[in-house]
């Protein structure tokens, strides 16, 4: 019998078989993502565009078994998400996933040391390392700080600080710019590419700003719940440098 928990291809961290995401039924149904094949290169940085309601964030989901697929399956990482029931889900997106929203969503009554800390004591993390990825990302002389004291950029670092702390091999961000200027914009996408780099990260990224797609091994474009362009760069620009 074939143990589906393990890798069938470790160069692979993302496949996708006829997964498709439906919500309602009849004629009121909503297909969010239409039937869908994708595979993705662990290691990769990717980025998925489309405007509001193009499927972008719905597979962003499903890849991180946050929602369930309708039909297909979907393998993150060697896993088949279908196989697990709730508690090996939790677990799986607990020890294999970091997320970075849109929105902080800080804990406000917490510092930056302990919005951190607090994510790796409820995962079993080594909080020793607490300090060190927090000056990775820019905040040695704010850990101290409190959300409300901060910048909304330097809460995402934090958020971005607290997805990267337990080490995962997959980061997914949803709109990690959404809510910041442009320049703050830039400074969060050259953290979020120096981790990917340094850490071996697969990154996937969704967004509706094109003009971040530069900075990407690969370029994903979806409509109407489904990839309509799927292109490689062979030379992804320096995060620090886009323009949009």
């Amino acid at each position: 019998m074939t143990d589906r928990t393990q890798p069938v291809d470790d160069t692979l961290a993302f496949v996708l078989d006829g997964v498709s995401r439906t919500f309602g039924e009849g004629h009121a149904a909503v297909h969010a993502l239409r039937p869908t094949d994708l595979t993705v290169a662990a290691g990769d940085l990717v980025v998925v565009l489309g405007p509001s309601g193009s499927g972008k964030t719905t597979l962003l989901n499903l890849l991180g078994g946050i929602d369930e697929a309708t039909t297909g399956s979907v393998r993150v990482d060697g896993v088949a998400l279908g196989d697990l029931d709730d508690a090996a889900l939790t677990g799986f997106r607990r020890d294999h996933v970091g997320f970075v929203f849109q929105f902080f969503n800080l804990v406000p009554t917490l510092t930056a040391r302990e919005n951190v800390e607090l994510v790796l004591e409820l995962t079993g993390g080594d909080t020793s390392v607490v300090d060190e990825v927090l000056d990775a990302v820019g905040l040695a002389d704010r850990t101290d700080h409190f959300p409300g004291e901060m910048s909304g950029g330097e809460q995402q670092r934090v958020a971005i600080a607290r997805a990267v702390a337990k080490r995962p091999p997959l980061l997914l961000c949803d709109e990690p710019t959404g809510s910041l200027d442009v320049e703050t914009g830039r400074q969060i996408l050259a953290v979020l590419q120096r981790l990917h780099r340094q850490r071996h990260l697969t990154t996937l990224m969704v967004t509706h700003n094109a003009g971040i797609g530069a900075m990407a091994d690969r370029v994903i474009r979806m409509r109407s719940g489904e990839i309509v362009a799927d292109e490689r760069n062979d030379h992804p620009t320096d995060a620090s440098g886009l323009q949009w």
